[in-house]
């Protein structure tokens, strides 16, 4: 009866020690902990022509020599859904087949990737989603910024630099994109609280210059008196101080993106003006926690990226280090591996 009771005794420290062991390897969501290094990581892009996106693929190459030469990564496969969902679930849908282990993404459809995501998850690939969120939970970590905060902040600005009166415009981004229709929902309670402020008109526009200049050489024409400019994306600013420019009309308080042109507009303008961003870097944050999250660390389900925050008292710092990105880039806020882990720590 004593051996008995001391074999099964043994038994189940046994057990417990074989649960804690997978437990601790599969802390996070879609992880089973069967996966082992190096891993091979898969990059679902949706398209990879603007600017933004390819310095974002930037810091996840970056990213990967690193963890390459820690031993944990061996690979990265890039595919380019070039804007169609269709073709980015396809590709996902191929690196499941090539049993990847780790996928991160922006997505093209909050709702169409469901399914390929579920049977990802189920095979324990990780599954790590930023900027561009999916409704589905079957993911291992959703990253990003709040983008409704991003829109109430830069309302707050323009209202509060004019007085909590005047005539203002909005500059949006295409419309029915998730990033561009949150920050707008965002500013909508902070300009109902200002009835004295009057929205003159509002544009949707790609986020590049050249539309967004010719938006606002309309709006000029037709509004003699802007106090100010709402302006929701950074290309979109630098759009508007050019339109602004060439109509000899006065600078006027500006909200925008770390943009390097508008950046450079601002200051040579000398504007008075506010600006956040979503930082490229949240592509090679996505990689990391991918990773971490392979090798049995506790990965939040949602991880939010504060706003950093530009304005005449820092944009400098910004400036300075404006020759490390492209024209027609964006400035981002410096990143390292005590950044990522003190975000894995929320």
């Amino acid at each position: 009866m004593l051996n008995n009771t001391r074999f099964a005794a043994a038994s189940a420290l046994c057990v417990g020690l074989l649960l804690g062991v997978t437990q601790a390897n599969a802390a996070a969501k879609c992880i089973n902990g069967e996966r082992k290094p190096p891993y091979t990581i898969g990059w679902a892009n949706i398209y990879s022509v603007p600017t933004w996106m390819k310095q974002t693929q930037g810091t996840i190459e970056k990213e990967v020599e690193e963890l390459k030469k820690q031993g944990l990564v061996d690979k990265l496969v890039v595919t380019d859904a070039q804007g169609d969902a269709n073709i980015q679930i396809q590709q996902i849908q191929s690196m499941i087949d090539s049993d990847i282990d780790a996928i991160i993404l922006i997505a093209g459809s909050s709702t169409a990737p469901a399914r390929v995501l579920a049977d990802a998850c189920a095979k324990g690939i990780a599954i790590i989603n930023f900027d561009s969120l999916v409704d589905t939970d079957q993911v291992t970590a959703k990253v990003n910024t709040d983008s409704a905060e991003w829109g109430a902040s830069a309302a707050k600005f323009v209202v509060d630099s004019i007085g909590g009166k005047g005539n203002i415009i909005v500059l949006n981004g295409p419309a029915g994109i998730s990033v561009s229709d949150d920050r707008r929902k965002g500013a909508t309670p902070v300009l109902a609280a200002h009835p004295d402020v009057k929205i003159l008109a509002e544009t949707n526009t790609a986020y590049n210059t050249a539309p967004a200049q010719e938006a606002v050489t309309s709006l000029l024409f037709a509004n003699p008196e802007i106090d100010g400019v709402l302006s929701l994306g950074g290309a979109l600013s630098a759009g508007a101080i050019l339109a602004f420019d060439k109509q000899g009309r006065p600078m006027v308080p500006m909200s925008g993106e770390n943009a390097r042109q508008f950046l450079e507009l601002w200051k040579e303008k000398d504007l008075k003006a506010w600006a956040t961003m979503q930082p490229n870097w949240l592509g090679a944050f996505a990689a990391y926690a991918a990773v971490q999250a392979l090798q049995g660390k506790d990965v939040p389900a949602f991880v939010k990226v504060p706003l950093p925050i530009i304005d005449n008292s820092n944009i400098d710092e910004y400036l300075a280090r404006a020759a490390d990105f492209p024209a027609d880039g964006y400035i981002y806020s410096p990143y390292d591996q005590a950044l990522f882990d003190k975000l894995l720590a929320q």
